[in-house]
C-alpha cells in the first residue's frame, strides 16, 4: 500500500526549490496539504502555477532567518489552520568555502544564523500547533556534514551538527506530546546547489570542475548522486502512520557516503 498522507497538514520553509519543492511535491501527490514558504519571489511565483495551488497548496514570501517574518507567516498559517501535522525546517544555505582562518566573521555567522536559528525560530511557532494536533513530526534537514567533517566548509559543518543536537533535545522534551522529531542527512545532491558548492571547491583547490564533481561521488559507497526527491520520500514516510514509532534518529539518505573531502 502505498503511504497515505491524505490531509495531513505540512509546513515547509524554503519550500520553492529543491529539497524543499521536491518534497512539497511528494507530500502532495499522497494527498497532504502543504504551506511553505520562502525568500525567492521568482521560486515561489512558479510553485503558484501547480495545478493543487490554492487548494492544498498555499505559498508565502517571508525570509526564515528574520524573527518578525517568521512570525508574520504564522500569523498567516494560523488564519488557515489552528494546527499542523508536521513541519519541515528545510532552509539553509551552503556557506562559504575555504579553510578557518580565512574565512570571515560575517560569513560564518550568517551560516550559522540561517541554518540553526531559523529551524528554532519555525520550531518554537510550530510546537504548539502540533500539541494542538495531540502529536506530529518535526523533521530537520541536517546534512552528511552533520555526522563527519568537511574540510573547507568549517561554518557549514558546524551548523549541520548543531541541527542534530538540537533534533536530539527536542525528541526529548517533546515525546511526552507525540511530537517525534527526527533529522535527515542527505548526502551529495544533485542540483544546483550542489553545482555551486562544486565550482568553489574546484576554484579554491585550483582542479577542474569534473575532477571535484567526481571525488564528491566516489564518497559514497553506491558511487551516486543523491536526487531531491530522495529526501522527499524520506519524509513523507516520517510523517506518514509507517513512521509514528521512529523519534530522535539522525537518518543519512546518502548512498552509504564514507567521507567528505
Amino acid at each position: 500500500m502505498p503511504l497515505n498522507l491524505q490531509n495531513k497538514k505540512i509546513v515547509i520553509s524554503a519550500g520553492a526549490s529543491g529539497i524543499g519543492w521536491a518534497t512539497a511535491k511528494v507530500c502532495l501527490s499522497k494527498g497532504a496539504i502543504v504551506y511553505l514558504c520562502d525568500i525567492d519571489n521568482k521560486l515561489l511565483n512558479k510553485t503558484k502555477k501547480h495545478p493543487l495551488h490554492n487548494k492544498r497548496l498555499f505559498s508565502y514570501e517571508y525570509d526564515a532567518s528574520d524573527e518578525d517574518e517568521v512570525s508574520d507567516f504564522f500569523n498567516q498559517l494560523n488564519k488557515k489552520t489552528k494546527k499542523i501535522d508536521s513541519l519541515i525546517n528545510n532552509v539553509g544555505v551552503a556557506g562559504p568555502t575555504g579553510t578557518i582562518d580565512k574565512l570571515s566573521s560575517y560569513d560564518w555567522e550568517k551560516t550559522l544564523k540561517v541554518n540553526v536559528i531559523s529551524h528554532f525560530y519555525f520550531s518554537k511557532l510550530a510546537i504548539p500547533m502540533l500539541k494542538k494536533n495531540k502529536g506530529g513530526s518535526i523533521i530537520n534537514i541536517s546534512s552528511g556534514a552533520g555526522i563527519m567533517g568537511f574540510p573547507l566548509r568549517s561554518p557549514y559543518a558546524a551548523s549541520k551538527w548543531a541541527v542534530i543536537g538540537m533534533t536530539k533535545t527536542l525528541a526529548m522534551e517533546l515525546g511526552k506530546f507525540k511530537i517525534r522529531v527526527n533529522a535527515v542527512c542527505p548526502g551529495t545532491i544533485k542540483g544546483d546547489r550542489m553545482v555551486r558548492v562544486i565550482r568553489d571547491k574546484a576554484k579554491f583547490l585550483k582542479v577542474s570542475r569534473k575532477k571535484v564533481e567526481k571525488e564528491f561521488i566516489s564518497m559514497a559507497s553506491m558511487n551516486s548522486w543523491i536526487y531531491e526527491e530522495d529526501i522527499g520520500k524520506m519524509c513523507s514516510f516520517l510523517i506518514s502512520k509507517d513512521g509514528e514509532r521512529i523519534s530522535g534518529q539522525t537518518i543519512p539518505v546518502d548512498g552509504n557516503a564514507i567521507r567528505l573531502d
